[in-house]
């Protein structure tokens, strides 16, 4: 096997082996950062008043750059934090992470066992069947990242006539793109990303499709050894999901749309879904 140079994907392995044996969606309490803490605040005049609300937001921490654990602090990261302190300040709530494994996020949250999650959630009719989506806050493309070395193929088009293996994650809009696209043979799921990327730096995949936004976080970290190809396969809008019914999304929405007309949201833009993103390490 060859080395990983990824000291962050190394990390996120740990996180995801350490939770192996556990119930899928089963809630813990997420390493949160220090101002996640510091969030509630007294609301300006006209604003919607959540009266210091706790909200319970399920998280990952698997997938960066929207939410991931810092290695050095132990403590959670990323644009979800960042975005879910912002609504909050603006709400006059106060967020309460809590981990929850991928797989049975979007059942859980149905459920009432949280009263939202932020994972880079793909809005489709299918899923808001089950759940309540708030407005969409970002569109993304769906784009294959490969090894640096990688000259047999450089798109899609031209992927989808060999006979290489795909590798994604399992339950993502990802992973249903990948199956209009190639034979299910053809494609490798994994139970995470960081699992997913690590097989395609040890050569067990061809290739990975991922967001664009997930895939720069990667490179950014391991320019010598990945690369993003080809033009975007898919757009797809990303929004929160809450259960049915909820008397959240409609002040939520307050929120994102005062985050957007502020600058709030282009400012969080820029420090996680641009070139200059990178884990810490």
């Amino acid at each position: 096997m060859k080395r990983l140079n990824l000291v962050a994907l190394l990390s996120l392995l740990l996180v995801v082996l350490g939770a192996c044996g556990s119930e899928a969606a089963t809630p813990t309490t997420a390493p949160t950062t220090g101002s996640s803490t510091d969030s509630t605040t007294a609301p300006v005049t006209g604003k919607i008043d959540l009266a210091g609300r706790e909200v319970t937001i399920a998280v990952e921490n698997l997938y960066p750059p929207f939410n991931y654990i810092n290695p050095k602090t132990g403590k959670g990261e990323g644009w979800d934090y960042d975005a879910w302190n912002a609504i909050c300040a603006e709400l006059n709530c106060k967020p309460v992470y809590k981990e929850a494994s991928w797989e049975g996020m979007i059942q859980a949250v149905s459920g009432g066992q949280f009263d939202a999650a932020a994972d880079g959630i793909t809005i489709t009719p299918e899923r808001a069947e089950q759940v309540a989506f708030s407005d969409g806050y970002i569109k993304i493309n769906q784009r294959l990242l490969v090894r640096s070395d990688e000259t047999r193929f450089a798109s899609m088009d031209e992927f989808a006539k060999t006979e290489f293996r795909l590798g994604t994650q399992t339950g993502t809009s990802n992973y249903e793109t990948a199956k209009g696209l190639l034979p299910e043979a053809r494609i490798q799921g994994f139970e995470t990303f960081p699992f997913a990327v690590a097989a395609l730096i040890n050569g067990d995949v061809d290739a990975v499709i991922m967001d664009e936004t997930a895939g720069q976080g990667y490179v950014g970290n391991n320019s010598d050894q990945l690369k993003l190809v080809g033009d975007p396969i898919k757009s797809d809008e990303l929004g929160f999901i809450f259960p049915k019914n909820s008397d959240l999304v409609a002040p939520v929405n307050a929120a994102l749309k005062t985050l957007r007309e502020n600058g709030k949201l282009a400012e969080l833009e820029k420090k996680y879904f641009s070139a200059e993103f990178k884990l810490p390490e």
